[in-house]
């Protein structure tokens, strides 16, 4: 069933959970993510990269928006990273719950004033937003720990960010990256629970992929009600194609796009039930 994305992390936020925010490019990915979701009893998001967006227009986000709300669990679909007024506002258009209005790449100033107008436009039509303070990087191979510092959330301008954008969720960096971890991941607890105890709101983490699971947990016992999850996913459908592509199978393609989707559905599950939302539909 299509519920707002606030409702979906709020409840988390009450029993100590997080839910599942899964980047997908097509209707194998929808279908593996919704199947995980039902059988588990669990709460899901859905989620669209602009640029997917961009190749697949209003009619993608309408498959994931009818996907969501024929769920049998509470699902929402949400734009992921997007720094484009006018895109925002297609998105928008379009029915999703909710967005990542990200001026991370900005000043401060900038990103305040982004987010502060996004958030506006957003809130007039019923959806909810995501900002992210820190700069949350695709790789830690040659940044210097000065640099390092740098990019990640400072508790205090993270309280006054939320207070003057108006804000309803916010994604910290605290040493997470996107993609692959080059080496073992450090996270920076005593940093997310600064955070914490300076705003009431749900917080997010990106670069879930690749995660051990007591990184996942402390996280979610420090707030965290978000976990966005890519990379593992995707690259468990390119590997199903590329192992298929080297066969002579003769298989019926529809039969492949569902052991595709099997193979994702087995990711899916895993996240979860790691974030402990499994049940809790």
């Amino acid at each position: 069933m299509l519920t707002s994305t606030k409702e979906l992390l709020e409840t988390a936020q009450k029993h100590s959970y997080a839910v599942g925010a899964f980047n997908l490019y097509n209707l194998e990915g929808v279908k593996a993510v919704v199947n995980a979701a039902e059988a588990d009893r669990s709460p899901a998001i859905i989620q669209i990269l602009p640029n997917v967006l961009e190749y697949g227009g209003s009619p993608l986000v309408k498959l994931f928006s009818e996907a969501a709300d024929s769920a049998k669990v509470p699902m929402s679909v949400h734009l992921d990273h997007c720094d484009e007024p006018t895109m925002i506002e297609t998105a928008l258009a379009t029915g999703v719950q909710s967005v990542l209005a990200d001026g991370s790449k900005f000043t401060y100033p900038d990103n305040l004033a982004f987010t502060r107008d996004m958030t506006a436009l957003a809130h007039a039509k019923g959806a909810t937003v995501e900002a992210e303070i820190g700069r949350i990087s695709g790789t830690e191979d040659g940044m210097t720990v000065a640099e390092k510092e740098a990019k990640m959330t400072d508790p205090d301008q993270a309280k006054e960010f939320v207070a003057e954008s108006k804000v309803d969720f916010l994604a910290v960096t605290i040493g997470n990256v996107h993609g692959q971890y080059h080496g073992e991941p450090r996270l920076d607890f005593e940093r997310l629970r600064q955070v914490r105890q300076r705003l009431p709101i749900p917080l997010v983490l990106h670069g879930a992929s690749g995660l051990p699971a007591l990184m996942i947990q402390r996280s979610i016992e420090l707030g965290v009600c978000k976990f966005n999850v890519n990379t593992e996913v995707r690259q468990k459908y390119l590997q199903f194609w590329r192992k298929y592509g080297k066969t002579d199978s003769r298989s019926d393609l529809l039969e492949c796009q569902k052991a595709a989707m099997g193979a994702m559905q087995e990711i899916v599950a895993q996240k979860i039930r790691l974030f402990g939302s499994a049940g809790k539909a």
